[in-house]
């Protein structure tokens, strides 16, 4: 129990011994004794402990301050929250060059002139050239832009200052625009130099249009950084800014005039040309007794629409499988795998597929591999299997790398190919079933030709761009119906042309259906014997496709004035020439 007075204890206590007349031998007296409460005093003093601790940890990771701008005890300092984040990388820091980029030729050369600039600016000043300010680097993920981006850090003499987009949001007010300001001042510090923005679209998003009350925080960024760019403190600064984004179409446009990022730079899709010496690139490692020169234009022919990321991955893929399979050396079939991996996804051989299920599934994949056979404007087709990847078999074609579409190829090499296999599962079982997301594509594929691509003569020749999410359509509701009509049209004609095509090979179907069932894999000699030749005419090699396009191999030629760019004894002229 508790007392609260020591005093009043004692007196109560002699008060009732006395009214009780206890002698004086048989009294209880109070004695004192020094002690601890450690259990106590720990449970008192432990949170104030260990709220100290976490926020000296907090403070000492820099999580409120800039990366390198802490001091070397990498303390908190109230007085960095400014500072930018931007590291400037040295000479021979970054391994990468741009012999290790290709693919890319043209938005190589467009970096290779800034580069140049920086190193030999005499030849351009001569001429009374200026230098663009900058240039955004845009395209699809995977296409090569950060790549670039590394190699001119690792070819240029001059110092290169990389940042991220996201490192200006930050949840106090007024920190991105400081951070901006710092960053431009340490670019002009080192200047000449090459300052790099990655995912740039994360503070250069279009400014609002509604008054808020107030300037929210990224549009204070974003006008700071447009102010640096091209403000009364820019001129002849010699600070090439280059950026990255694969969203270039939700830029500010301020942030794209002239005088800021003078070119926008598009890294595309590789052609057949890109991914063949994309292929020699990632190949150059690898451990393979094949000839690497005549493997990557093999494999540039089978992987149309493959990104840079995409082939260094079936490369990584085929390394991977060879020594899962505990080989010595890669081989061809093991790229085929990767292609297959890459494409279609993981092997399901443990996936439980009842008899009557692996039924439909052969006669499925048969009907899409007779009809994309005996159509003109079909694919070549490589290989067909049950074995589930994803949600049921699949048929591996080698799609022609078109860049223009007629009418009739789009519906006889897609529509109609993705329609056989469920043509063939009304015929042969009087059913259909759930099957894949053919259904969704051919639905896709009817509504882009109707109102994007102008080719429905009741329709017309109109384009209704992609509204995204925005409930305003620009057409009545009348055109909608129209529409939708023309929709169910082209697809019923399709289904029922398709439907007249697996009548006729009826037989061809059955059979292969069978060889499907009895071996779940048919490579192109097995269709061959069950199928015959295919009818028409197909390109399957490189040298097939690449017939008329100006040379088997990509255009590397650089132009006059860049053929000197990384020149040292130039270099060292200029500069002599400069000191005189």
């Amino acid at each position: 129990f508790h007392v609260g007075n020591l005093d009043s204890l004692e007196r109560n206590l002699d008060h009732i011994q006395n009214e009780l007349e206890v002698p004086v031998s048989e009294r209880v007296y109070v004695q004192y004794e020094n002690s601890t409460d450690w259990g106590y005093t720990f449970a008192s003093n432990i949170f104030p402990i260990l709220t100290l601790y976490f926020l000296y940890r907090f403070m000492k990771q820099g999580s409120f301050g800039p990366k390198g701008k802490t001091g070397t005890s990498g303390l908190f300092n109230p007085f960095s929250v400014g500072e930018t984040t931007a590291q400037v990388i040295k000479q021979g820091d970054i391994k990468v060059s741009f012999k290790d980029v290709a693919g890319c030729e043209e938005a190589k050369i467009e970096i290779l002139e800034f580069v140049n600039f920086l190193k030999h600016p005499k030849k351009y000043e001569e001429l009374g050239a200026k230098i663009p300010k900058g240039a955004i680097l845009s395209g699809p993920p995977g296409t090569g832009k950060t790549l670039l981006a590394k190699a001119t850090a690792g070819e240029a003499s001059v110092p290169f200052i990389s940042v991220s987009g996201s490192e200006f949001l930050e949840m106090f007010v007024g920190v991105g625009a400081s951070r901006v300001r710092d960053m431009f001042s340490l670019a002009r510090k080192n200047a000449p130099c090459i300052l790099f923005i990655d995912e740039i679209d994360a503070i250069g998003r279009k400014r609002s249009q509604k008054d808020s009350g107030g300037n929210s925080e990224a549009d204070q960024t974003l006008n700071q950084l447009l102010v640096e760019m091209d403000g009364f403190n820019t001129v002849g600064t010699n600070v090439v800014v280059l950026s990255g984004t694969n969203r270039s179409d939700v830029l500010d446009p301020a942030l794209l005039r002239p005088g800021r990022f003078d070119r926008q730079i598009h890294v595309g899709l590789p052609d057949i040309k890109g991914r063949a010496s994309i292929f020699k690139v990632h190949l150059k490692p690898l451990k393979s007794d094949l000839d690497k020169n005549a493997l990557s234009r093999k494999m540039a022919a089978r992987t149309p629409g493959f990104s840079g990321a995409d082939i260094a991955n079936v490369c990584n893929e085929a390394a991977l499988i060879a020594a899962r399979e505990a080989a010595t050396s890669i081989e061809e079939k093991h790229f085929a795998s990767a292609i297959e991996r890459v494409v279609a996804g993981l092997e399901k051989k443990s996936q439980v597929l009842q008899p009557s299920e692996k039924k439909t599934v052969a006669y499925h994949e048969a009907g899409h591999a007779v009809v994309s056979w005996f159509l003109e404007h079909g694919d070549p087709l490589l290989k067909v299997s049950i074995v589930p990847r994803g949600k049921g078999g699949y048929a591996l074609y080698q799609p022609r790398e078109l860049y223009l579409y007629t009418a009739d190829q789009i519906r006889r090499s897609n529509v109609y190919c993705l329609l056989g296999g469920r043509c063939a599962e009304k015929i042969f079982f009087n059913q259909i079933t759930t099957g894949q997301d053919d259904l969704q594509k051919v639905t896709q594929m009817a509504y882009a030709q109707v109102t994007q691509y102008g080719m429905s003569e009741n329709v017309g020749q109109v384009s209704f761009t992609d509204q995204g999410n925005s409930f305003h359509k620009p057409f009545s509701e009348a055109t909608a119906l129209l529409i939708d009509e023309e929709v169910r049209n082209i697809i019923k004609e399709a289904y029922d042309r398709t439907l007249k095509l697996i009548n006729e090979k009826k037989d061809l179907i059955d059979k292969l259906a069978l060889r499907l069932l009895e071996q779940e894999h048919l490579e192109r000699q097995d269709l061959i014997e069950i199928l015959g030749e295919r009818p028409f005419k197909e390109k399957s090699t490189y040298e097939d496709f690449v017939e008329g396009t100006g040379g088997e191999e990509e255009y590397t030629e650089l132009p006059e004035g860049l053929k000197g760019w990384n020149d040292s004894s130039s270099d060292e002229k200029e500069k002599s020439e400069t000191i005189v």
